[in-house]
């Protein structure tokens, strides 16, 4: 079968593009520091919901089928498909009877987390989210000290609309960290972001 990208580009089995690709199931591993941040994210997440801390899990990336073989009558062989954008934002679920969703996205900047990184319906989602008084946030890591944050969506928001009137393009690092909340890595979990929520809106 032949996956493409929204892009019109083929996915090369083995090298996945990040951010894109089919929900698969892996097997958990504690030992890899070498891991995305959001391989990070669903490790700590199956460690909240296998300790009955909360229910969070990742939204699946949608594929539209384009192709359909049937070498069989009882049988049918997806031969071409897309991968389409996502919706909404990354992970959504439970914990402590509030709603939670946030995205994640990961940076080589390191100075500044670009705001082209996210989609304008992304953003009217997070606007509705809290708009409805669900907690929304977005978690960001500068890959290149291995710095991690919790930042409130109002704060993407607030960036997003101002660069539609002229202002910068990008949310400054020193901007995330004065209004934004360090996460620690660790062991188990990995990224333990309902600490730091607890902290912040409970």
């Amino acid at each position: 079968m032949t996956m493409f990208y929204p892009n019109g580009k083929p996915y090369l089995k083995g090298k996945p593009k990040q951010g894109i690709g089919l929900n698969r199931q892996k097997s958990v591993t504690y030992g890899n520091r070498g891991m995305t941040l959001e391989e990070d994210i669903n490790i700590s997440n199956q460690y909240y919901l296998t300790n009955d801390i909360a229910v969070i899990h990742k939204k699946p990336t949608p594929v539209q089928i384009v192709n359909v073989d049937y070498p069989k009558r009882s049988a049918a062989k997806i031969t071409e498909a897309y991968f389409k954008k996502a919706s909404t934002t990354d992970y959504n679920g439970l914990y402590k009877g509030k709603y939670i969703d946030f995205e994640a996205k990961e940076t080589r900047h390191r100075s500044s987390l670009p705001l082209k990184n996210f989609h304008g319906h992304q953003v009217a989602h997070m606007k509705n989210v809290q708009k409805h008084s669900g907690i929304c946030f977005i978690i960001v890591k500068f890959s290149s000290d291995g710095d991690i944050f919790l930042l409130d969506a109002g704060i993407l928001v607030e960036y997003w609309d101002l660069q539609h009137q002229g202002g910068r393009k990008s949310i400054p690092k020193a901007e995330v960290v004065r209004r934004g909340h360090s996460i620690p890595s660790g062991y188990l979990p990995r990224i333990d972001y309902l600490k730091v929520l607890n902290d912040v809106y409970l």
